[in-house]
């Protein structure tokens, strides 16, 4: 299935852009799964295996932050032209609402000076007193600031843990049986960085700010394998819904196909990137969500079909600066072997 877009993959492991990957191509006709290239090359080189637990990094935004917020919009428990200050009353910004975070056009800005020094309450107050810039609205620009307030929102309304709540909202309905914050194995999962003064990081989160808030983070620190990843957009695929469990509401599914940003023309939904193929022939608008180290999920809601793909590109080292570059041609290859299906 997709031989081209297979063969791409293979010139990444070839290069050295990535040690090896565990994807997915999610169609009507069946799910095809591949598990190629290695676990990892530092100490060793390790083999690897169909069930190899990743740092999926910020497709923890998608599946659980994101999704969380969207069933609390569903019960009504939030509204999505609310301004964060509703529910962080010391959030420095009046105007930024939980519609502009999700679509990431609050215009926050990230920058924290001083962000490895901050012990986890001192990280949380900074982020609360970002400033905005002159895109608010106007720009559509990634950010993993609007999503870690979100998860504090998340908290403020359920009163628990982010990792609680996620444990309870999605990860026992969906029986992700592999998905967690905290592996009991180091060994079960793909190494990232060998960082300078963490050495290699392994079956711990990458990110640093996610490092630091632990159960409160909400833009990163899930750890979870192709099966459950699949599972979870699988459901998405079946508008909410899977073997009998509702995640999400069918309207809630299909209502993430619009461009929600305030112009209505910045390509971004709910908490996902609105997609199209790189060179314009395909016209067809999909739910894309990557993470930094190496993963992506790729929805085409109205067919039914989907890329799921899990890589471990920043080990051994984060200096990887062709990745995204040689990521977009994969996706691209992938798009012209689908439209001539």
């Amino acid at each position: 299935m997709y031989p081209k877009t297979r063969a791409m993959i293979h010139s990444l492991m070839e290069d050295k852009t990535i040690p090896g990957a565990n994807y997915q191509f999610i169609t009507k006709k069946g799910n095809k799964s591949y598990s190629e290239g290695l676990a990892a090359v530092f100490p060793q080189s390790e083999p690897i295996k169909s069930d190899l637990l990743y740092d999926v990094a910020s497709l923890t935004k998608v599946m659980m932050t994101t999704t969380v917020i969207l069933q609390l919009w569903e019960t009504g428990q939030l509204k999505l032209t609310d301004p964060v200050k509703v529910y962080l009353p010391t959030f420095s910004e009046p105007k930024v609402t939980i519609q502009h975070l999700l679509t990431h056009t609050s215009s926050l800005q990230g920058f924290i000076p001083n962000r490895d020094q901050l012990n986890q309450g001192e990280l949380r107050e900074a982020l609360l007193h970002l400033p905005i810039g002159e895109g608010f609205e106007k720009e559509a620009v990634y950010t993993d600031s609007g999503m870690i307030l979100l998860g504090f929102i998340i908290e403020a309304i359920l009163k628990d843990d982010l990792v609680a709540i996620f444990n309870q909202r999605i990860i026992q309905p969906l029986d992700l049986k592999n998905t967690t914050f905290s592996p009991r194995d180091p060994m079960l999962c793909a190494p990232t960085e060998n960082h300078q003064t963490r050495g290699l990081i392994r079956g711990v989160v990458h990110d640093p700010k996610a490092l630091v808030l632990g159960e409160h983070c909400g833009s990163a620190g899930l750890f979870s394998n192709l099966q459950d990843v699949s599972r979870f957009s699988q459901m998405l695929l079946n508008r909410g819904t899977i073997d009998g469990v509702e995640i999400l509401k069918e309207e809630t599914v299909t209502a993430l196909i619009q461009d929600w940003t305030p112009s209505g023309t910045l390509h971004r939904s709910l908490g996902w990137d609105l997609f199209s193929s790189i060179d314009g022939t395909d016209k067809t608008r999909y739910l894309f969500h990557s993470g930094f180290t190496g993963t992506f999920i790729l929805l085409d809601l109205a067919a039914e079909e989907g890329f799921v793909f899990l890589s471990n590109r920043v080990h051994p080292i984060n200096d990887n600066p062709h990745y995204l570059k040689r990521r977009n041609e994969v996706l691209q290859a992938y798009f012209h072997e689908k439209e001539a299906r």
